[in-house]
């Protein structure tokens, strides 16, 4: 089981953020990684459909012996994870929006989080927020649009960047120090960010903390591996090939999965 590949999925090709933080602490570790574009984006989907699709690509990563999985995208964590740890005897980790180094960090009590849909009205999101952000404003917003501009290769647009100055104006306004990103494709937009947001405005996502939490499950489950020989890696998609390769660069091979 040591050697065996770690599995992960997402909606699309935005979990690739998530597996380049799992790759650069775990480089020994063979990976899987499933983006089920055809179907992205989950938010906007009701929970059932999030929870079907998760095991689908569920299924099938395990179909490939993989030892974890990693859900790589916070619609499917949030909706589905709870079902697929209580009928997969597999280890899985998840993710969902960093609120709580938000809310302890921010000075001007006003945090900003570009989710989807599906993530922002998620019963573990409201439960998160609770927690941790009960006293402080959290100014939401839907990033409708986005993933599907990601996954068409548009995330230099000009149609992209008017797209964010909306759903940040309402945020620079009530004045947040703290920008969480609450969806795996959102990193890829960080350059972006930067130049549309105020320079004190400091942006959050979750996918370092991911691969520490990888790491610390694998260690926990004696499940490390411990050749030290390059990985080798793997890249499906149901989706643009070209999307993926160039988000991940040219070393790395993409192929095809009818699924």
């Amino acid at each position: 089981m040591k050697h065996n590949p770690i599995g992960i999925f997402d909606s699309g090709v935005g979990g690739t953020s998530i597996w380049k933080e799992i790759y650069s602490i775990l480089p020994n570790e063979r990976t899987i990684y499933l983006a089920d574009s055809a179907n992205a984006p989950y938010g906007p989907k009701g929970k059932e459909a999030i929870i079907d699709l998760s095991i689908k690509n569920t299924e099938y990563l395990i179909s490939k012996n993989c030892k974890l999985i990693v859900v790589a995208c916070n619609t499917a964590t949030t909706n589905a994870i709870d079902y697929l740890r209580s009928n997969y005897d597999i280890p899985f980790i998840g993710i969902e929006p960093a609120i709580k180094p938000a809310a302890l960090k921010t000075k001007t009590n006003a945090v900003g989080i570009l989710a989807t849909k599906g993530t922002l009205t998620s019963e573990l999101f409201s439960k998160t927020a609770n927690l941790f952000a009960n006293d402080i404003k959290i100014v939401e917003k839907i990033g409708d649009g986005i993933v599907e501009l990601i996954e068409s290769g548009k995330l230099q647009s000009e149609e992209m960047k008017a797209l964010l100055k909306i759903y940040l104006e309402p945020m620079i306004k009530a004045n947040i120090d703290y920008l969480v990103l609450g969806c795996t494709h959102y990193p890829y937009l960080i350059p972006i960010l930067i130049d549309l947001l105020p320079n004190h405005v400091k942006i959050i996502d979750s996918g370092e903390a991911v691969a520490r939490q990888t790491r610390a499950v694998l260690e926990k489950n004696d499940l490390l591996n411990t050749k030290t020989t390059q990985a080798l890696n793997e890249f499906y998609t149901n989706g643009n090939l070209n999307v993926m390769k160039q988000l991940l660069g040219e070393n790395f091979v993409v192929k095809y999965l009818d699924f």
